[in-house]
């Protein structure tokens, strides 16, 4: 039932329950309007006087104003959406009925009806689901590729939201080429952390390019980057900021947002321990296919490559004083970054595989020689042996349109 249609049904009903007064529907006798108390009974065939009239008016007003206040309590109760209303009319004193204690003892029935197949509401906060299983299931069948990633992943945002009181933020940093999943795997994480996935208020993604596009005016996008996380962090429990084109992103912004991911300052009037932070990198991604390439030519699996392996590459690589902001600020240096991410480059099998997903995706029909025909249009390097896509499985999804009829 959609929320367009729940108003004019919970206004019917509170009509029904109001006008009906305090008897149950099973019971007997002559009922008593609420008019009729103030005005006395009406005799049969007696007409109406202008007095019993207004009475009507003055008590129909009130049922609709009463309708409007059980509608912002089951909103609040169940989207979370009105609640500083409901909080005002709670500790302000009441100029007409109050909400009866049977019509919340319905209200309480509804909403846990509503959630109990929304699977809203099991954190207490409808906006924060964090559905690990569910992830873990995603990532296990739509991402192509990478073992690291997946494992880290997952043990990483489990263990964090395990934790009773974190000592500080979680941080992980994507790194790899372009395509390879650090932006899938990254909207991942918000739909199945958040209700309203990335179009939850919990939830704040920053494009650097788009963003923080020039440099003269770093200072004022400091102040606005600030304010914005301390916002969302006094509004959600549990906030998600995710960094993309993170190697863009000027030295003193990172530097500027430290203190959000730092260890737990007790004197901090704010509590930022349960925020999460992706940032998101094409940095390290030479190092990591350089790694895989070295382990294909050795005839070893890619599934044998080790995180303690590319971790260890990927931070000289990120300390090497070059033209990003992870080098000169101090995230690396005071060790704020958690884990490390590794994306690896994609061969045309995984290619096969995103192309397979696209189509299924658009409810479309697929044959073998149709998913060799979208690899085969990529681009594979190096040039000698052609083992990786160069642009991973970016716009895989756009090139089945060729197979439509």
């Amino acid at each position: 039932m959609g929320q367009g249609r729940l108003p004019a049904l919970l206004g019917l009903a509170c009509c029904l329950l109001l006008l009906g007064g305090s008897r149950g529907l099973g019971s007997r006798g002559t009922t008593r309007w609420p008019w009729e108390e103030e005005q006395g009974p009406m005799a049969e065939g007696e007409p109406w006087s202008g007095a019993r009239y207004e009475a009507i008016k003055k008590h129909l007003g009130a049922v609709g104003a009463l309708s409007k206040q059980y509608w912002r309590y089951l909103t609040c109760k169940v989207w979370q959406e009105g609640c500083e209303e409901e909080e005002e009319e709670v500790s302000s004193p009441s100029t007409g009925w109050g909400l009866p204690l049977v019509g919340r003892d319905y209200l309480e029935i509804l909403s846990a009806w509503y959630c109990s197949f929304s699977g809203c509401c099991q954190t207490g906060d409808c906006k924060v689901v964090n559905n690990i299983t569910g992830l873990a299931a995603d990532l296990n069948g739509q991402l192509h590729g990478q073992h690291l990633a997946k494992e880290v992943v997952i043990q990483a945002v489990q263990g964090f939201l395990q934790t009773p009181q974190p000592e500080k933020a979680l941080v992980l940093s994507f790194h790899g080429w372009s395509g390879t999943g650090k932006n899938f795997v990254a909207r991942m994480v918000a739909s199945h952390l958040y209700w309203d996935g990335l179009k939850s208020e919990c939830v704040r993604l920053f494009i650097s390019l788009f963003h923080f596009p020039h440099r003269m005016y770093v200072d004022s996008y400091k102040a606005q980057l600030k304010n914005q996380i301390s916002e969302t962090v006094q509004h959600c429990k549990q906030p998600l900021f995710i960094f993309d084109e993170a190697e863009k992103l000027h030295f003193s912004l990172l530097d500027a947002i430290k203190p959000f991911m730092a260890h737990y300052d007790s004197k901090s009037k704010v509590d930022y321990r349960r925020s999460i932070f992706l940032f998101l990198s094409n940095l390290g991604g030479n190092t990591i296919n350089e790694v895989a390439l070295d382990f294909w030519r050795a005839g070893r699996a890619r599934e044998e490559i080790s995180m303690e392996l590319l971790e260890q590459r990927l931070r000289l690589e990120l300390q090497e004083p070059a033209e990003n902001g992870y080098a000169h600020s101090h995230l690396l240096e005071e060790n704020l970054i958690d884990f490390f991410v590794p994306f690896l480059p994609l061969e045309y099998h995984h290619v096969k595989l995103c192309a397979r997903d696209a189509f299924l995706a658009r409810g479309l029909p697929y044959t073998e020689a149709a998913l060799d025909e979208v690899a085969r249009m990529m681009v594979f390097v190096p040039k000698e042996e052609k083992l990786f896509s160069a642009q991973g499985c970016k716009s895989v999804s756009q090139r089945i349109n060729y197979f439509l009829p």
